[in-house]
C-alpha cells in the first residue's frame, strides 16, 4: 500500500502539476514527500491524488493539487522564509510549506479543523508549524512581519492587515472576487507604502470569512475593513 501511495503521489506531481507549468524544483520535491492521503478523512483517502478538491469537514475543501503548487510556487520562497497561511483546512498545504521554510504560522477559523490539523501536523513531524484557531483575515500580527503570506479563501478585497504584516519585498498570494468567482493576485511589497500586483489567473474558492473578509452571514453586505475596526 505504501508503495502503491508513492506511485500515486509521483503521477499527481508529473501529470497535474508538472505538466500544467509548474517548474519550481522544490516545490515539486515538496509535493512529492507530504503524503495528502493523511490529511482527509481515511474513508476519502481513494480520492487524495485526484486532480480534484478533497471534501474535509465544516464545509471546506482541501484544495486540488495543482492549486496547491502553483499558489506556493508564485510565492518565490527561500529556505529562510517565514510564512503566514490563512486557512489551515487539513494542514495538507502547511506541510508542504513547512519542507520549503524556516517557520509556518497558520491559521484557521473552525476550531475542529485547526485541532486536528495540528494532530495531523505534529504526529507527521513537522515541527515548524504553528497552528492557532481565529481569525485569519487578521493575519498573525504578533509574529510579523512575514516574507510571505497565502490565503487558502477568497477575499472581496485585498486583506489590509495581511498586505500590512508583509516585509518588505514580501509576496501576498491571495484569491480576490465574489463568492463564486475569484481572480488569485499576487501582492509584492516594494516599501512601507508601495505594492505591486499581479493577476495569475482564476480560480475558485470558498469565502475568506472575518472582520477583513466576507461576513459570516452571506446577506449581510460587505464592507470594507479599516483599522479603526474591533
Amino acid at each position: 500500500m505504501a508503495e502503491d501511495t508513492r506511485d500515486r503521489r509521483e503521477r499527481m506531481v508529473r501529470t497535474q502539476i508538472a505538466a500544467r507549468g509548474v517548474g519550481d524544483e522544490r516545490v515539486l520535491d515538496a509535493m512529492r514527500a507530504v503524503p495528502r492521503e493523511a490529511f482527509v478523512d481515511p474513508r476519502l483517502a481513494h480520492q487524495a491524488y485526484d486532480d480534484a478538491p478533497v471534501r474535509i469537514s465544516s464545509g471546506q475543501t482541501l484544495s486540488q493539487p495543482y492549486i496547491v503548487a502553483a499558489m506556493i510556487q508564485a510565492l518565490k520562497l527561500s529556505p529562510e522564509d517565514r510564512v503566514l497561511e490563512v486557512g489551515t483546512g487539513s494542514g495538507y498545504a502547511a506541510a508542504v510549506l513547512a519542507v520549503l521554510v524556516h517557520a509556518v504560522y497558520t491559521v484557521e477559523r473552525h476550531r475542529n479543523l485547526a485541532d486536528r490539523a495540528q494532530e495531523t501536523l505534529a504526529t507527521l513531524g513537522y515541527r515548524n508549524v504553528k497552528v492557532r484557531h481565529g481569525d485569519g483575515s487578521l493575519g498573525w500580527p504578533e509574529v510579523a512581519p512575514f516574507q510571505a503570506i497565502v490565503v487558502a479563501a477568497a477575499a472581496p478585497e485585498v486583506p489590509a492587515p495581511l498586505r500590512d504584516q508583509l516585509a518588505v519585498g514580501g509576496r501576498l498570494v491571495v484569491p480576490v472576487g465574489d463568492r463564486s468567482t475569484q481572480r488569485c493576485l499576487r501582492v509584492t511589497r516594494l516599501s512601507e507604502e508601495k505594492y505591486a500586483e499581479d493577476d495569475l489567473g482564476g480560480v475558485r474558492f470558498v469565502p475568506l470569512v472575518g472582520d477583513a473578509g466576507w461576513p459570516e452571514d452571506p446577506n449581510v453586505r460587505f464592507v470594507p475593513w479599516s483599522k479603526g475596526q474591533p
